[in-house]
């Protein structure tokens, strides 16, 4: 089941979900809206290898915004640290960002339970489209878990501004 803007706001306040800076403001019927953070990166390198690290350079958004161009693939990360070890979070575009074509959150939506830090979002925009820092760029949901809970403490764990993939690290480990 999911969440209501009302109840997420409740859990905040009992600590079962993490969500700093938080801001009653930005509750929804059923979501958070998140903010863009100012910092931002992509992959220096054409083709990128799942067997190792690939270059990745970390920039600023300037004020004035940056234009995103298709065929890339940029990270960037949320102002908030979100996260919870009672609800699974799942993030999303707002639909007024998906409306010009930019895809925020390309796969992988889902948060682990137990995951905590500033969400790496994978950009990707089908034509040139400019963002800037700060604005609301995505929304989270939280949904109820059944079973045995098991907390998440893998790579990603505790993320500050934009991760380039940790893959590599999987490919050694299976080696």
């Amino acid at each position: 089941m999911i969440l209501t803007g009302p109840e997420i706001g409740a859990r905040v306040k009992y600590g079962e979900i993490r969500i700093d800076p938080f801001d009653p403001g930005m509750l929804q019927p059923n979501s958070y809206d998140f903010r863009l953070d100012g910092r931002i990166g992509w992959y220096t390198t054409h083709v990128l290898d799942c067997g190792r690290e690939n270059p990745f350079e970390e920039h600023t958004i300037p004020a004035g915004g940056l234009v995103l161009q298709p065929d890339r693939i940029y990270l960037a990360s949320t102002i908030e640290r979100i996260g919870s070890d009672h609800y699974v979070p799942i993030i999303r575009a707002k639909s007024s960002v998906a409306r010009l074509g930019l895809f925020v959150h390309v796969t992988a939506d889902l948060i682990d339970i137990g995951s905590h830090g500033q969400l790496t979002l994978q950009l990707h925009a089908v034509q040139p489209v400019r963002i800037y820092p700060g604005m609301l760029i995505g929304q989270v949901t939280f949904w109820t878990v059944t079973g045995e809970v098991v907390l998440y403490d893998g790579k990603y764990q505790g993320s500050d501004g934009p991760r380039p993939s940790q893959i590599h690290r999987d490919f050694e480990a299976s080696q």
